[in-house]
């Protein structure tokens, strides 16, 4: 079964940058959408932002203007470039992939951020 796994996560100061990756075990044809979820505790999981395969992405409002998301897609790989962190972006980063048939998850990588 692929799977999706996400790396980058860690513990950074209010103020710092992580970039978050995410690659499938094995290839995956025809992805459309791959996107950037996030899940803090007692809440619920929320979109985080989202690229095409033609480029184009969205931004939650909680992160846009400080993160920037992009993929390559020879390799099926998303990247989440995320600066000036504050303790709120502190959850577990999911990563998903979409061929418009099947969706695929990530297991998730922790973002701590400390104030």
């Amino acid at each position: 079964q692929v799977q999706l796994v996400e790396s980058g996560g860690g513990l950074v100061q209010a103020g710092g940058s992580l970039r978050l990756s995410c690659a499938p075990s094995r290839n995956i044809p025809s992805i459309n959408a791959m996107a950037w979820y996030r899940q803090a505790p007692g809440k619920q999981r929320e979109l985080v932002a989202r690229i095409s395969s033609g480029g184009s992405t969205y931004y939650a409002d909680s992160v846009r203007g400080r993160s920037i998301i992009s993929r390559d897609n020879a390799k099926n790989t998303v990247f989440l470039q995320m600066n000036s962190l504050k303790p709120e972006d502190t959850a577990v980063y999911y990563c998903r992939a979409t061929t418009g048939v099947t969706d695929y998850w990530g297991q998730g990588t922790q973002v701590t951020v400390s104030s």
